[in-house]
């Protein structure tokens, strides 16, 4: 039997490489990226697409199944210098990609947006907690729940999941993100800045769970959002401490204005109809180290 045709976006990053391997046994798998990897992933069939410059979908298959959406911007730190890189990439190529993915006969459509949409609080969000006001989401965060109101429209159509992530970790992360930067300040010895006695709570997930959950999603027979974050709900400093006692080192703290805002997903969605995440910080800290 023929292999199913599945396209992922952003296939170089640290989600959609680790994706783009675990699917390549049993998918054709089409991996759009920026620019082609020195060292691919045997089986994906690596298309290099400029989601920020006007890219024609007459690159992409004739059919395809299932488009997975993984790419954004690496410049969302960059607004208003670069919005409008962000806006293409972004808003207008997730468009693209949706009428490609109609065009083509998919199925389902996987789109990645983030939990930082909910803002911060003292409880866990749930997929129906309310997000933050338009006017305090800034520009990144505003063009994720503008992808989601795009793909949303789409659910006429085709199966459509928004999958909100709640800080990716793993190997080959940029050193920029949040878990790798602070492995790098603690082994460095650089004060990491907490509100309050322990900072905020989250629960981070491994690109394996990570993974894992968004493969789930090419055999759902549901349209629907979905929070995607780790197994273990942890302190700024529980995490920091984590990962002293992995390089060795003592953390320091400075304490910074202000009271904690947590940034914890509910997973009982994912844990029911996607996968159980298993890999705990400490364990997987280790890869980022």
């Amino acid at each position: 039997m023929a292999k199913k045709t599945v396209i992922v976006t952003g296939a170089n990053g640290l989600l959609g490489r680790q994706l783009a391997g675990l699917l390549a046994e049993t998918w054709d798998v089409w991996g759009l990226v920026h620019r082609l990897p020195s060292d691919p992933i045997p089986g994906v069939n690596y298309r290099a697409v400029d989601f920020s410059q006007d890219w024609d979908a007459g690159v992409l298959p004739e059919r395809a199944h299932a488009i997975v959406h993984l790419a954004q911007s690496a410049h969302f730190r960059d607004v208003p210098a670069r919005a409008l890189e962000v806006f293409q990439v972004n808003i207008a190529s997730t468009a693209r990609l949706l009428d490609y993915a109609w065009r083509a006969g998919a199925e389902r459509f996987a789109y990645a947006s983030s939990g930082g949409i909910y803002g911060g609080g003292s409880q866990a969000f749930r997929e129906n907690s309310p997000i933050i006001q338009p006017d305090t989401l800034g520009y990144y965060l505003g063009s994720k729940v503008s992808g989601e109101a795009l793909v949303s429209s789409y659910a006429k159509f085709m199966r459509v999941m928004i999958l909100r992530f709640f800080f990716i970790y793993g190997s080959r992360q940029n050193r920029t993100m949040l878990i790798p930067r602070l492995v790098d300040n603690v082994r460095a010895g650089r004060p990491v800045s907490i509100q309050g006695e322990d900072g905020l709570r989250l629960n981070p997930i491994h690109v394996t769970d990570a993974a894992l959950a968004v493969a789930a999603t090419l055999q759902s027979e549901n349209s629907a959002i979905y929070n995607i974050a780790g197994p273990e709900i942890l302190s700024l400093r529980a995490l920091c401490d984590e990962i002293a006692s992995l390089v060795g080192r003592e953390a320091v703290f400075e304490t910074a204005p202000g009271q904690p805002c947590d940034v914890v997903g509910d997973i009982a969605l994912m844990r029911t109809h996607l996968h159980v995440p298993t890999i705990r910080p400490g364990a997987g800290i280790k890869d980022v180290i």
